[in-house]
């Protein structure tokens, strides 16, 4: 096996150290439709939980890739859809960790479905969680993060609630800023009130790093955010969206690199020309990108619906 279809890396990751990705479903199944979003449209709105991708396939994989125990800081349950859309979660939660008790196991999620008693159930064996509350208005919840139609925030609010009572490991509660959305006074008091019953182990601030969705997304100052970061005292608040270029972290495979210059030179590609033509996942193809265009070698160019990067003529 040469070439894996559903586990991805492993990347560096700011939140995860070395992280082996799994997707559990395909691209781009998701209970929201974020105006951020930086891996593309939902193509699939759906509350549906069903396994997606064969559960035995995707535990096939991971013993071929995990035969040789290489280091990871993390297995990571993620992807370019909403995990916990997959009915084998806890099922593959267990079996991981039953046989590779070495490794941590985290989650990425949008947070929809904890209501759920059984999406409770099914990450009680993960060691870290890392899900997302971009807004408790339904109307800032709408315009950010334009939900299933079966979905209303109170219940995702209360699922996370019930998920701190039932779960023991870690929990790092993303909130995404917009300015002119979640940032105003009065939508950050209810974000505050929310996450005091929440209770998180760490509120994280994120902002965008590369285009999303919707082209009139932008990023706050670092300024704001700081000050954003404050109004949580004394909750515990990381910012973790990328203000200053950073050096290339020790995970960072050059060669790939290399791939995304060498397709950009012939001509202008999108997110999706560029992970089919490299056969690289759509996550690890970000994350070069993202440092591409801190380092102003590339840019970002709006066409209709899409985003396309080129080599920037400097």
């Amino acid at each position: 096996m040469n070439t894996y279809k559903y586990i991805f890396g492993p990347i560096p990751s700011r939140r995860l150290g070395i992280s082996l990705g799994v997707d559990l479903v395909k691209h781009k199944i998701c209970t929201l439709d974020c105006v951020y979003c930086e891996v593309g449209k939902t193509t699939c709105l759906t509350l549906e939980r069903k396994e997606y991708i064969p559960t035995s396939e995707i535990l096939d994989e991971l013993e071929f890739f995990l035969a040789d125990s290489p280091k990871l800081d993390y297995i990571t349950f993620s992807g370019a859809g909403e995990p916990t859309l997959h009915s084998g979660l806890e099922y593959m939660a267990n079996q991981i960790k039953q046989k590779y008790p070495q490794y941590k196991l985290a989650l990425i999620t949008n947070g929809t479905l904890f209501y759920l008693p059984e999406v409770r159930a099914a990450v009680k064996n993960i060691d870290c969680i890392l899900p997302s509350l971009d807004a408790v208005s339904e109307s800032i919840f709408h315009t950010i993060n334009r939900p299933d139609s079966l979905l209303q925030n109170s219940t995702i609010i209360d699922g996370l609630i019930k998920l701190r009572h039932e779960y023991s490991g870690v929990i790092l509660l993303e909130i995404f800023i917009i300015p002119g959305l979640n940032d105003s006074d009065d939508e950050l008091k209810l974000l505050i009130n929310a996450v005091s019953k929440i209770k998180p182990d760490v509120v994280q601030l994120n902002t965008l790093d590369r285009p999303g969705t919707e082209s009139w997304v932008h990023k706050p100052t670092k300024e704001r955010l700081d000050e954003i970061a404050l109004s949580f005292a004394p909750q515990k608040v990381e910012i973790i969206a990328k203000f200053n270029k950073k050096p290339i972290d020790s995970g960072y495979n050059i060669d790939v690199e290399f791939g995304i210059i060498e397709y950009l030179k012939r001509r202008p590609a999108t997110m999706s020309d560029l992970c089919s033509g490299l056969s690289r996942h759509v996550n690890e193809i970000s994350k070069y990108i993202t440092h591409l265009l801190d380092i102003d070698f590339i840019e970002s160019v709006s066409n209709n619906d899409d985003f396309y990067y080129r080599i920037k003529n400097n």
